[in-house]
C-alpha cells in the first residue's frame, strides 16, 4: 500500500486528490496538512511513501518544507512531489535541487496523478516526459556557468552517456531505443549513475547533469 500525505492550503483541492486517491486499491492517504510547517510534522510523525507538496503555502512554503523532510536522513525514503502551476512558479528547479522527487501541475488529469504516485515510489522522477523537456528548458535558460565536478570520474563512459540523456528528459525506454538496448539495461545503467554519484532519484541526476556541465542549454532534441 502508498501512503501518500496531502499537503496543500486549499481544502478543497485536498479533498478532491483525497478522493481520487483513496478510491485506489493500492494508495491510501495517510494524512494531510494544511501549510509547510504542519507538513514537516506531519511527515516525521507518519512516514508517507509520497507527499504532494503546494509550493506556496502559508508560514512555511512547499520549498523550504522540501528541504526540511529532504535534509533529514531519517526521512530518505520518503519522495516528495511538488504541486504547482507551472506557468507562474519559478522555484520548481530549486526544489528539485533540494531533493523533490518530480512535481505535478494542479490542473493534471487524474490519470496521470496516479501514474505520477505510483512511479515516484517506483524509483522513477520528473513524471510526464513531454513535460520534464519544458521543465528543463526553462531551467536550463534559468541555469548559472557549470562548474567541473569530479564526481562524473567515477563513471564509465556509458555511464556518462546514459546520465546526458537523462539529463535531456529522455525516459528509460527512449534512452534504451537511442542505444540500441533493453529497457532493462538502460534502467540497471541508469541506477548504477545514481549510485555512484550518491544522488537520491532521477530528478536529482538531471540537476547534476547541467550543474556539472555535462548537459548544456540548447541540447533538447
Amino acid at each position: 500500500m502508498i501512503r501518500v500525505l496531502l499537503a496543500d492550503d486549499q481544502a478543497l483541492v485536498r479533498a478532491g486528490f483525497r478522493a481520487l486517491l483513496d478510491a485506489q486499491p493500492d494508495i491510501e492517504v495517510a494524512g494531510e496538512a494544511a501549510d509547510g510547517r504542519e507538513a514537516v510534522r506531519a511527515v516525521r510523525e507518519l512516514r508517507p511513501d509520497v507527499v504532494l507538496m503546494d509550493i506556496r503555502m502559508p508560514l512555511l512554503d512547499g520549498l523550504a518544507a522540501t528541504r526540511r523532510i529532504t535534509d533529514d536522513e531519517t526521512l530518505s525514503e520518503v519522495r516528495v512531489v511538488m504541486l504547482t502551476t507551472f506557468e507562474l512558479d519559478e522555484y520548481v528547479f530549486e526544489a528539485i535541487r533540494s531533493g523533490a522527487s518530480g512535481f505535478l501541475v494542479k490542473d493534471t488529469e487524474p490519470d496521470e496523478l496516479l501514474r505520477a504516485v505510483r512511479a515516484v515510489v517506483a524509483g522513477d522522477a520528473l513524471l510526464s516526459p513531454g513535460v520534464t523537456r519544458r521543465l528543463i528548458a526553462e531551467f536550463a535558460a534559468r541555469s548559472k556557468q557549470p562548474a567541473a565536478d569530479d564526481a562524473l570520474g567515477r563513471l564509465t563512459e556509458r555511464e556518462r552517456e546514459v546520465m546526458a540523456l537523462v539529463g535531456i528528459g529522455l525516459s528509460n525506454e527512449e534512452i534504451a531505443r537511442r542505444l540500441v538496448v533493453s529497457p532493462l539495461t538502460a534502467k540497471t545503467h541508469v541506477s548504477r549513475t545514481m549510485v555512484k554519484l550518491r544522488v537520491r532519484d532521477r530528478a536529482q541526476l538531471v540537476v547534476l547533469a547541467y550543474e556539472s556541465g555535462l548537459v548544456r542549454p540548447g541540447w533538447l532534441g
